[in-house]
């Protein structure tokens, strides 16, 4: 029936106007066909051809293809679900800001569309940020009629400032939201390169400093919090995230609701972690989440990080510690006490082993039957 034959449909940007780009290898029939659609062109910089995207053109694409080329839209048309994270998305704030001169705020359209898909309020900061210093690099362009060549300059002088490489995926994926999401052309920039991921091994704390961190915590609130952060390896937002019932003090589990990617899962409590959280809501009678801030509601993100290097300072010890760094140690230490890997992945959250497997690098146990070369 297609003999093998496919072209590709693509969202392209020409002339200030959106287009249906067609990729196809080499092909003569397919090349009849697409000369045979009224209005096709050739575009050099993308090196296929184009028409005007418009609901006419798409359905006459598919008609003349039909029975003779598999046409291809799995980059075309959206799939994406919308998020359904509970977490309350907070975006007023942006909206609220003091206007800036000769500062382009935020498009109101692109708030919208991140309250809409429900993105973490993590992930909504930095989009924003980014894309603010995208446009107002540009500030005297329109952001709509900013094309490849452009981003490209623009990620290119963010390598040349020495920035990150996840920052500059980051600001790439604030860019492309704005065209692919908000403006409905789903992988706008296709073509456009990404720099390569950074391999950054872990930074892990011994247990014997996890213990200490923990004995300098101020107050039992305190102490729950970074008790439970490393003994049940929870990220800082899952952790805020906590309500009353996400404790099962019968099955010795503590249940994660929507974590990271939207997903429920389960994680290991810690009986000593159990004994300090019942003397703590003795004392603080917290009503809806398991820590609350002094006015009631989830408590602060920043607070954490400051409860957590504070105690790290008092304990003696000099480098900057992380929240995040006691869930490193929590996968680590579990691997080097024999844990299958596996199970570290089921109780981290993990999509995959190979995300997980970067703990094997920095657990002792992996380098313990290595013969000392100087003995």
């Amino acid at each position: 029936m297609f003999k093998g034959r496919s072209v590709t449909l693509r969202h392209l940007f020409i002339d200030n106007h959106k287009c249906i780009g067609l990729q196809f290898p080499g092909d003569r029939v397919i090349q009849a066909l697409v000369d045979s659609l009224p209005g096709a062109r050739w575009s050099e910089a993308f090196g296929m051809h184009y028409l005007r995207n418009t609901k006419e053109n798409l359905g006459l694409i598919f008609k003349t293809f039909r029975g003779e080329v598999w046409v291809n839209g799995n980059y075309f048309f959206e799939h994406r679900q919308i998020n359904s994270n509970n977490e309350d998305i907070n975006v007023d704030w942006f909206r609220k800001r003091k206007p800036r001169p000769n500062f382009k705020p935020c498009p109101e359209e692109y708030l919208l569309k991140l309250e809409l898909k429900r993105y973490s309020n993590n992930t909504v900061r930095a989009y924003v940020h980014c894309f603010e210093a995208f446009i107002n690099h540009y500030a005297h362009l329109e952001p709509t009629n900013i094309n490849e060549n452009e981003v490209r300059a623009y990620l290119q002088k963010l390598v040349h400032q020495g920035r990150s490489s996840s920052y500059i995926n980051q600001a790439l994926n604030s860019i492309k939201f704005f065209f692919e999401v908000v403006h409905g052309m789903p992988n706008r920039f296709f073509a456009i390169e990404r720099p390569r991921k950074e391999e950054r091994l872990p930074e892990v704390l011994s247990k014997e400093e996890i213990l200490a961190i923990i004995a300098h915590t101020n107050n039992p609130k305190h102490k729950c919090i970074v008790s439970l952060l490393y003994s049940s390896g929870l990220r800082r937002s899952e952790l805020l995230n906590l309500r009353l019932t996400d404790i099962d003090s019968k099955r010795m589990m503590v249940r994660i609701a929507q974590g990271k990617g939207n997903k429920d899962r389960l994680t290991i409590l810690s009986p000593r972690a159990l004994t300090a959280l019942k003397g703590y809501y003795r004392q603080y009678r917290p009503k809806e989440y398991l820590f609350e801030g002094p006015k009631g509601g989830r408590y602060s993100a920043s607070s954490v990080l400051n409860i957590v290097s504070r105690a790290a300072k008092k304990a003696g010890i000099h480098k900057k510690v992380t929240p995040h760094m006691l869930r490193h140690s929590f996968a680590t230490h579990l691997l080097e006490n024999g844990t299958d890997l596996r199970h570290i992945q089921l109780l981290l959250g993990h999509n995959s082993t190979k995300t997980t497997e970067i703990y094997t690098h920095v657990a002792n146990r992996s380098f313990m039957n290595i013969k000392d070369l100087l003995s």
